[in-house]
This record gives C-alpha cells, structure tokens and sequence, in this order.
C-alpha cells in the first residue's frame, strides 16, 4: 500500500510515520529506479497487532520541543538548551517557524532514558567539558541531527552508489567535485539521491534548509564524510560504472529501502546498406557537467562515425592512455594524499 494509506492505518500523521520509517519501526519498500514507496501490508498488520495499539506506537514517536523537553527533564529550557548544543541531546528531527529559523524536536522516549542514564547531567553545575564546548561557541544540534540521519540511511541499503550518494549529499558542490571529478558520476549521484519518505518538502524554503543541514560545516567532519565517499566511490566503480549519455538503466531485484541497479545492454547498431550517411532524426541529450543545469543537446554529429567511449571525460581524445599505478605508487599515495583538493589517482581510468 502507499505510503499515506499506511499511516492512516497506524493512526499516525505523515511526521509520525516519518519518523517511525526513519527511527526503524516500520520498513519501507523503496525502488531507486522510481516509484513512490510502498508498505506491505503484513508490514502494517505486524504493528496493528502489538499490544496498547495505536498509542504504544505513537508514543514511541512522540516529539518534543525545548519547552516541554525541558519541562520532562525537570530542568529549565536555558539548561536544555545547553545540554543539546553541547552534544549530549541528539534531534530526531525539526521544522521552520515563521521566521524560517530551524526548531529542533526530541523523542520524549530518548529524553525519558537520558534522564536516567545522566541524572548528574541534570542538577548542580555543569562539568567541565560541558562548560568549555559551550565557551568555545560549540553547537552540536546540526551535526548530531546529521550524523544520525546518514548512519540511517547508509543502514538502509547495500548498493554501493545508493551509499555513495548518500555521503555525496553531505557536502557542498565545490568539495564533492574535488573528490568526484567525474561530471557524470556527479550527475548519476544526485539523481538517486534519498528522499523523504513523503517525497520533497513541501515548500521550498523547507528543502533548502534539509540540503543546509544536510552538509558538513566542521573540517573534522569535512575530512570524515570525504574519506567515507572516496571509498564507497571506490566501491561503486568496480561493481559498475555510473551511466553515460545513451545508456539505459532499470531498477533491478533489490531489498528494503535500497534497491541495486541492472544495467541493460543496448542492442548492436545494424549496418545500414547503401552509399547514404546515416542521419540523425532527434537530438541525442547528454548530461551537463553541471547537474543543476540539466540536460543539454549534444553538438551535431558527423554524417558517419565511429563511437568511441573516452573512460575519462577529463582527458582529451587525442591524450595517450595514462598507465595503470603500480601497487607500489598506489601505497605511497596515502590517505591524506588522496584527500587534497582532488585525488591526483582519480584521474586514471576508472576500471
């Protein structure tokens, strides 16, 4: 069943069920090659049949926001506010006032638990690595929100480029063309990039503050979320390429929330008899380098060619064929080496 219907059937509201998908109590069947999700049914008869249903359920939901957080904690909303900019609280998730200022929101349940886990945490003064992160201007919110989201994600699929997308979307255009120098990889990643469970935000503003959050803003964090990427980008090429102009592609037979790609071979071109060029009747699209200005018409092709495939964009036809790196040299690059502005062994043909 869709997604909506399923909600109305656990009695929770799209933000309810949102978190409940995101939190892992209940599981979504998601297609990468398109489609709305979906929810089996005996997914939906499982949580109808536990016991104090629907409100078990909805409590385990149930969000909170500084004022009540705080009233739940029995601490006054200054105090709280510390605890979660100092780390020690992690947002489920948020939401843009009227002033479209983020609001973060708590599960009542992790609250309830942190009560008990850290009540030293909760009268008295502060410690002292409480006191000097926030002396030292430290916010936690956005990252432990972030943190918690990806390693979600990433729990959600196996398929290497799916992953790698996910890691893609925590950082900003200029960093992740350093480390995926490949336009149409670039391309390919943020065509399957992961989406709410209901789909794009509602309002613009709304998305433009998940892609925000959704970024890296400390350079510990920066370095981390570029070594993860390098190598699920490392993975992803040698179980298949990202697709090119002229490919065609098809969800395959996946799993929960993450779903691998077949690629489908395209039929040898049949020789065309007569001493006539072959013409083209349709522009062929290709993608821009730049995936925010979408597709753009290829030039005109020659009357008569011959397709030939550069594994390298970067590199020129007419550019010799770099050679393969020896063990020796890939060794001696290192990790930091290969986190610069751009892994100078990217540049080598993808195998």
């Amino acid at each position: 069943m869709a997604v909506g219907t399923a909600a109305q059937e656990l009695q929770l509201k799209r933000g309810e069920f949102a978190i409940a998908v995101h939190v892992g109590l209940v599981r979504v069947l998601v297609q990468q090659g398109g489609g709305r999700p979906r929810v089996r049914r005996e997914e939906v008869d499982r949580l109808r049949s536990q016991d104090g249903f629907p409100e078990a359920l909805r409590e385990r939901v149930h969000t909170v926001g500084t004022a009540k957080g705080a009233q739940l904690l029995g601490i006054s909303p200054d105090r709280f506010t510390k605890l979660a900019r100092a780390g020690c609280l992690t947002p489920i998730t948020f939401y843009l006032n009227r002033y479209r200022a983020v609001v973060w929101l708590y599960l009542a349940q992790e609250l309830a638990e942190f009560a008990a886990r850290e009540s030293q945490l909760l009268v008295g003064k502060s410690p002292a690595w409480v006191r000097s992160r926030l002396e030292g201007g430290a916010d936690l919110r956005a990252r432990n929100w972030r943190s918690r989201r990806i390693e979600r994600l990433l729990s959600l699929t196996e398929d290497p480029w799916a992953r790698a997308a996910v890691l893609a979307g925590t950082l900003d255009p200029v960093q992740l063309a350093e480390v995926v120098d490949d336009p149409y990889e670039r391309a390919y990643l943020t065509r399957i990039r992961p989406e709410p469970v209901f789909g794009p935000m509602g309002s613009p503003s709304a998305g433009e503050a998940v892609g925000r959050l959704m970024q890296a803003d400390e350079p510990d964090e920066m370095l981390w979320r570029r070594v993860g990427l390098i190598m699920e980008l490392d993975n992803a090429r040698e179980a298949r390429p990202a697709p090119r102009p002229g490919d065609e592609w098809r969800p395959g037979p996946g799993n929960e929330l993450g779903l691998g790609l077949e690629r489908v071979q395209e039929p040898e071109p049949e020789p065309v008899a007569g001493p006539e060029p072959v013409s083209v009747s349709e522009p062929v699209q290709v993608f821009s380098p730049d995936p925010a200005l979408g597709p753009v018409p290829a030039p005109e092709p020659a009357p008569t060619f011959v397709p030939v495939r550069d594994s390298d964009p970067v590199r020129g036809p007419s550019a010799d064929p770099a050679p393969a790196p020896t063990a020796a040299s890939e060794a001696a690059l290192g990790l930091l080496a290969r986190l610069g502005l751009r892994r100078r062994a990217s540049r080598r043909p993808c195998r």
